[in-house]
């Protein structure tokens, strides 16, 4: 009876040991960075193409677009606020990045918005997206070869319950950033946008603004017909 218990512990603490290397070999394939940390959002990204500094290839899980997500960002995924799909049609999702520096936090969010836009009402969706979000229906706009891309920037706070924007960066460093890319191949549009919390989270504009429109630039629809 002994020996059968011994044998018994021996297989399984020899099991463990053998499904502990599986893990751990597993887990050495991945980059050391914070996105592939988090087992949800390794789900979407591709771990053998780094395709920029900071950067890994992206891939929604409509099969309708890639883009460029960032190394330090995790998605969040508790609640269908943060990611939702529908399909091929729609998919919305949230991430995050969390810095500690002394007692300030500051807090990084981006959001994107896949959905299908008819493009004879562009104009309109567009004023009323940059209205709503930085009261201001006039964005800058620059094309790539796939898309057309709209975005602008602003600083945004609140003051009791009433957010407040200021557009000069003389004033205030800009802490939120919103973009409509749209496939000029399609009716595909992505809404995407960008916020930090806390105090300092923003030392320089343009590193900001190249970074925003690294993103946006990178994002690649998939070809088919315009109405899917």
């Amino acid at each position: 009876m002994k020996k059968r218990i011994k044998l018994i512990t021996a297989v399984i603490a020899g099991t463990a040991i053998l499904l502990g290397a599986v893990w751990l070999i597993n887990e050495s394939r991945y980059a050391n960075v914070q996105a592939f940390d988090d087992h949800f959002t390794r789900k979407f990204l591709n771990k053998d193409k780094k395709v920029d500094d900071g950067f890994y290839e992206f891939k929604s899980k409509t099969g309708q677009y890639t883009m460029w997500f960032p190394e330090e960002y995790q998605m969040l995924h508790d609640a269908s606020e943060y990611y939702s799909v529908n399909g091929k049609s729609y998919e919305n999702w949230s991430a995050s990045y969390r810095k500690m520096a002394g007692k300030n936090k500051s807090i990084y969010y981006i959001k994107a918005e896949f959905l299908k836009n008819d493009k004879k009402f562009e104009p309109i969706y567009v004023k009323e997206l940059f209205q709503e979000q930085l009261k201001n229906n006039n964005p800058k706009e620059i094309e790539t070869s796939r898309t057309r891309i709209y975005y602008d920037y602003a600083y945004a706070y609140f003051k009791g319950t009433e957010r407040h924007v200021v557009h000069s960066s003389k004033v205030h460093l800009p802490n939120t950033y919103t973009a409509y890319v749209v496939d000029k191949n399609s009716n595909k549009v992505i809404e995407f946008s960008y916020d930090s919390i806390g105090e300092g989270t923003e030392t320089s504009q343009e590193k900001r603004k190249l970074w925003f429109l690294t993103i946006l630039k990178s994002i690649n629809f998939s070809e088919g017909k315009s109405r899917e």
